[in-house]
């Protein structure tokens, strides 16, 4: 009887260690999908030595530091996203953060579990904040917010934010609105629209 009673207690040990890996994992890395189409032409992209290249990106006014993860386009044609609800994802594919173009930066804003993401209070930015990106070699590009921008998730102006080249942009793309349910996304897009600070 004692032998059957242990077997049961560990059966349901096993069961509710595997519900909460499953929980953990899903809270740590699942994410909604961000649903940003790229462009189907690209501005000329000028290469820079790797550690040229972006690490951090931190905005003060909203207590942001973040980890920079590098992305490309996945198999529906979005651009990639963060592979957890804490980094950002920089477009590899786009302008470097600091170059003349339009550099995209994105980040989620909750998890699969709703837990707040690390662009979970960007609407809350305002025009004039500042924004910075740390490069690889230690070195410190500064932007000033210059617009904030809702769209429909369908209906974003892509070549505005990854190809406009008057000027060195940082954009930073993150999802608000509704969610809709079948596809795994929030209607709206926000974009803010930065520029370098010389």
């Amino acid at each position: 009887m004692k032998h059957m009673q242990r077997t049961f207690l560990v059966t349901i040990a096993l069961v509710a260690l595997s519900i909460f890996g499953a929980t953990l994992v899903r809270a740590l890395w699942y994410a909604p999908e961000l649903e940003v189409a790229v462009p189907a032409t690209s501005a000329v992209v000028r290469s820079v030595p790797p550690e040229e290249q972006p690490a951090r990106l931190s905005i003060p006014s909203l207590d942001i530091d973040a980890d920079i993860q590098y992305v490309g386009v996945n198999a529906k044609g979005n651009m990639g996203v963060p592979s957890n609800f804490k980094d950002v994802a920089w477009y590899k594919y786009g302008t470097v953060p600091g170059q003349l173009g339009s550099a995209v930066i994105a980040g989620h804003v909750d998890n699969g579990l709703g837990l707040a993401g690390v662009f979970k209070h960007l609407g809350d930015i305002k025009v004039g904040d500042d924004v910075y990106i740390e490069t690889k070699n230690g070195s410190t590009l500064h932007f000033k917010v210059v617009e904030k921008a809702s769209y429909q998730y369908q209906s974003a102006p892509l070549e505005r934010i990854f190809n406009r080249k008057d000027d060195a942009y940082l954009n930073l793309i993150a999802c608000e609105g509704n969610w809709v349910k079948n596809e795994k996304t929030y209607d709206q897009r926000l974009v803010i629209y930065t520029k370098l600070v010389p």
